[in-house]
């Protein structure tokens, strides 16, 4: 028995697993390639990824010569297996951030936090594949209106991406108190996209998201009709993930009840785990906001609490009591650091157990 592809427009990959982009800093080239050499579609998130470079005062120049040189290493390292870029609707820039991702030679854009109406528009002409990251079936079909009716095109894959994802979250603070299931939502998802394959002849892919942690959710996915799964905190705590050592041992560490939802100095809830930090904030501390970033569009560096980029990039360097950890509900599952092909090894085991 073996995986089944991933076809996406017109790349395949011999496993169904996508990496999910985790910005600030925790997924870059070497987790990326190392996905993707193993079989599945790696990917480099985008948000604020600048703040790789020492002292950075310009960080729209920095964001766009570190995630130029991030896309380039990752693709000399996986030679003719592709690499994806997550760039979220909600960063400043959106259409700069897309442009510079397509000419360093993303083989696909992946887009959430917002929904990315003019990405057609951003990507025309490039040979690149465009990937929305939607809640709702609901907000496929919004796309999908939008897409066809002034693009004549359709996305070449939808990732669904459900509650129990990790960082911010698109879905409101009640409806997180008794969550949807994922399967659910994938059930309605795929009801629309038959829907427009009826209509325009093309099957768009839809690839499965927040909370798939072990290989029979994957099959459950994939026998449901799914094209794949997209996976991150199983990503974490792996020799090739771009976080500290402390960043991944904190994951090990970590027990259901330290999962929380917070609220975001940009206004969504976000999943993250309890550390000295947000105790800090949940007491009404506060963290001076000097703002040099302006990465987000929805933050108001006057009324914010703390930068979120800083309390990010603090905790992938390593400060994790001082910094924000994001991770997915299931993180209390991870059991210690291994390899990026011995996670795939562990999943292909669960899947066909």
């Amino acid at each position: 028995m073996s995986w089944p592809s991933l076809v996406i427009g017109e790349i395949e990959v011999e496993t169904p697993i996508i990496q999910g982009g985790m910005g600030v800093g925790i997924s870059l080239s070497g987790l990326a390639s190392a996905v993707s050499l193993a079989g599945g579609i790696g990917v480099i998130a985008a948000a604020a990824i600048g703040l790789e470079a020492q002292d950075v005062v310009d960080l729209e120049r920095a964001d766009e010569e570190i995630l130029t040189k991030e896309i380039k290493k990752a693709k000399e390292a996986v030679g003719d297996r592709p690499i994806g870029v997550n760039i979220m609707v909600a960063v400043t820039k959106y259409e700069e951030k897309v442009k510079v991702a397509i000419e360093a030679g993303a083989d696909l854009i992946i887009s959430g936090a917002g929904l990315p109406m003019t990405l057609p528009e951003i990507a025309e002409g490039k040979n690149v594949c465009l990937v929305p990251i939607v809640s709702s079936a609901r907000a496929a079909e919004v796309i999908l209106k939008r897409w066809w009716g002034k693009y004549r095109r359709l996305p070449d894959a939808f990732i669904l991406e459900g509650p129990l994802a990790g960082g911010h979250l698109g879905f409101k603070e009640d409806e997180l108190e008794n969550p949807p299931d994922v399967f659910k939502l994938l059930e309605e998802l795929l009801h629309v996209t038959e829907k427009w394959r009826i209509k325009a002849g093309y099957k768009i892919p839809v690839v499965v998201a927040g909370g798939i942690y072990r290989g029979w959710e994957i099959k459950k996915a994939l026998d449901m009709g799914a094209a794949g799964v997209q996976m991150a905190t199983r990503f974490v705590a792996t020799q090739e993930c771009d976080a500290a050592r402390s960043f991944k041992e904190f994951y090990v560490k970590a027990e259901k009840e330290d999962v929380i939802i917070i609220k975001s100095p940009v206004g969504m809830p976000a999943r993250a785990l309890r550390n000295k930090f947000i105790e800090k904030m949940s007491r009404g501390e506060t963290v001076p906001v000097r703002c040099p970033y302006n990465c987000l569009k929805p933050c108001n560096p006057q009324k914010v609490p703390y930068c979120i980029a800083e309390a990010l990039i603090k905790a992938k360097r390593g400060d994790i009591e001082n910094g924000l950890v994001f991770c997915g509900e299931k993180v209390y599952e991870v059991d210690g650091i291994y390899t990026v092909p011995q996670v795939f090894d562990q999943l292909f085991q669960e899947y066909t157990s």
